[in-house]
């Protein structure tokens, strides 16, 4: 039997070369053109791993399949055979090591994973010395097979190592908004930038994402879920461990307690060994860690850093999933990240955070990406698909855009349906290393190591491995923040109740920002008007969520509000009867008078960047001097001050 299969691969691999191969039932085979063939294959050899292909099969073949695998791994056995004649004869000469079905079986969502078609996918290992294109050609073939994909290597955006922070530095306590205790807080410039030089001597107050304004209204909720797609999470961090996202069907017995095919998931799975989590080593072993401190480090515990979402101190902030991707110097291809998503999926994760990609100009369009649609874009899909939260349709998936410096962003964060996110510093202009063009989407804080060398305080604080802290810089570091406050929102959506759909969601993340052209002058210009939409800004999409119109008012000058603007068709005949601003957001911003009414507009002046409520009392209808009297009403707004204003104040 043997020798006749090696006979079949020849004659198989023969017909290949001269452009055709197909088969019938028992005997020799009809030829398919080649472009057919090709037209199978899904990527290139190219940025490949070895001995490694992604097999798609029919829906009859992959039930045939299934079964003759099945068999072999549920007596814990290794398969390889399928059950195919002529794929198993391609097997024979490449010195098969394995064949399993590509998702593990989760009868909780087994329907749903058939009805996406990512049943029909398989892995398939061999010798690392085989000709990886002409065994994917070989497969390819196959009539029951309908597409094959080379295992793409990914890899981390990092920006260099952590720095760790010393026990030795102190920062003067300049933030008293936040009314948390964490002792770094005063570090994560990126969260609320008030301009404190001993960080760096240009930096500008307000470049950040605003979290003091959104904590007095949301710090988070439990019930959201992020999946973090990177190293290991350090699960037992001090200033993680309470906000880590816990398998509770799961036992660390060595064994699959809740049947989801994954053996002791209790924090999530190493996709990379098919093993527990396991902590990296390698120079960029923090890079996890770190990543998910920014999304929900535990605020207000009296230690280390605060995270976005990281709630309040009572046990309310969001959860971490830590989904392991890269471990050491190995990890990161498309066949692990795959899996890694349809877990999330399954496992109830909202948000999706990715500090990974591509290099940047190695996939230029969207077409070419969904070209022959791989399964890290099915997988992608499927995660996007799942509804893990009441107040948002699907998932969100975020990506960093690339620390290439190139003129457009790196795939798979271009492409239109998910979103890729560019860097800024702490004085608001775009940092050195960061795509931007074409596929990038909204701007966030990622540092800058240059501008405070050889410290490294203008550069992200967050958590690192061993229970410590450290900078980090990259959009790898901006897109937590995209992810942390997009976890803010959907907890605020759920303290309001409001529900929303996957893509309106991402619509008010995307609408929620703060100009940044306006810092793209001079060496800087080529960035104007390519770093998205704007910067991201936690307090918008708050009130986004609410239903609260944001108004941009200008720091240093007096702002003359015609609040009537944002009402109706912007000239409803209504007149203001009165103002109302605290006290608590007076001093925020800097406002010593009371507000003035002058020409139906509403007059005053702000010293300070940051946010505040405004209540307007308006009167619908003519008083008619004889007791007669028009309807009193009141609207809120938010007033959201920066240093300049563009015309059109910066905001969609």
């Amino acid at each position: 039997m043997t020798k006749m299969r090696t006979f079949r691969s020849l004659l198989l691999a023969a017909a290949i070369l001269a452009g055709s191969c197909a088969k019938d039932e028992i005997g020799p085979t009809v030829p398919e053109p080649v472009d057919k063939i090709a037209s199978k294959l899904v990527f290139s050899a190219d940025n490949a791993l070895p001995g490694e292909l992604l097999v798609c099969f029919d829906d009859e073949a992959a039930a045939r399949i299934e079964t003759s695998v099945g068999a072999v791994t549920r007596a814990g056995g290794i398969a390889t055979r399928s059950g195919i004649g002529d794929f198993d004869a391609v097997l024979d000469g490449i010195g098969v090591k394995s064949l399993r079905r590509l998702f593990p079986v989760d009868p909780r969502h087994e329907e749903r994973t058939r009805a996406a078609g990512l049943h029909r996918w398989y892995f398939v290992g061999f010798d690392a010395d085989a000709d990886l294109t002409l065994v994917a050609r070989q497969m390819a073939a196959i009539a029951e097979v309908t597409k094959v994909e080379f295992n793409q290597r990914l890899r981390h955006v990092a920006c260099g190592k952590a720095v760790p922070l010393t026990g030795a530095e102190t920062a003067p306590r300049t933030r008293s908004d936040a009314g948390f205790d964490d002792p770094y807080l005063e570090r994560q410039w990126h969260y609320i930038n008030t301009g404190n030089q001993t960080l760096y001597a240009g930096i500008r107050a307000g470049a950040d994402v605003n979290c003091a304004e959104a904590w007095r209204l949301c710090t988070g909720d439990p019930r959201v879920v992020v999946a973090v797609l990177d190293n290991c999470v350090q699960w037992d961090h001090p200033d993680l461990a309470a906000n880590m996202w816990v398998n509770s069907g799961e036992t660390a017995n060595g064994a699959d307690s809740d049947g989801n095919g994954y053996v002791d998931d209790i924090y999530g799975y190493n996709f990379v060994d098919d093993t527990v989590l396991t902590l990296s080593t390698a120079e960029d072993a923090d890079h996890g860690t770190h990543v998910a401190g920014t999304v929900a480090a535990v605020n207000n515990n009296g230690a280390g850093v605060c995270g976005i979402a990281g709630g309040s101190g009572s046990g309310d902030g969001v959860k971490i999933m830590s989904c392991q991707i890269f471990c050491d110097d190995r990890g990161g291809s498309a066949e692990q990240t795959a899996r890694a998503f349809k877990y999330a999926a399954d496992n109830g994760a909202a948000i999706a955070q990715c500090s990974f990609g591509y290099e940047a100009g190695s996939i230029v369009s969207d077409d070419a990406y969904t070209r022959g649609v791989s399964v890290e874009k099915q997988a992608i899909d499927y995660f996007i698909a799942a509804q893990n939260c009441p107040a948002v349709s699907g998932g969100v998936v975020i990506f960093a855009a690339g620390n290439d410096a190139a003129a457009m962003a790196s795939y798979p964060g271009a492409y239109r349906d998910y979103v890729s996110v560019t860097s800024f510093s702490c004085d608001f202009t775009p940092a050195y290393y960061t795509n931007y063009g074409p596929g990038c989407n909204i701007a966030a804080p990622g540092g800058d190591a240059y501008q405070s060398y050889p410290q490294a305080t203008s550069q992200v604080l967050s958590t690192i491995n061993g229970g410590k802290y450290g900078y980090m810089q990259g959009t790898s570091m901006a897109c937590p923040h995209v992810s942390g406050v997009a976890a803010l929102g959907i907890s605020y959506a759920l303290q309001l109740g409001k529900t929303f759909t996957q893509s309106q969601f991402v619509s008010l993340l995307l609408t929620s920002v703060n100009n940044i052209d306006q810092y793209c002058t001079g060496s800087d210009a080529k960035y104007a008007k390519q770093m998205g939409s704007g910067c991201i800004d936690a307090f918008q999409l708050l009130m986004n969520v609410r239903g609260i119109t944001c108004i941009p008012v200008p720091v240093g000058s007096q702002a003359a509000v015609r609040v009537l603007e944002y009402l109706g068709d912007g000239n409803p005949d209504l007149t203001i009867a009165g103002v109302e601003i605290s006290a608590e957001d007076r001093a925020r911003l800097g406002i010593a008078a009371e507000p003035t009414i002058f020409s139906n507009q509403v007059l005053f002046r702000c010293t300070k960047p940051g946010s505040a409520l405004i209540r307007v009392r308006l009167q619908a209808g003519t008083n008619s001097g004889s007791g007669m009297n028009g309807m009193t009403i009141t609207r809120e707004f938010a007033l959201i001050a920066r240093e300049n204003t563009s015309s059109n104040g910066g905001w969609l």
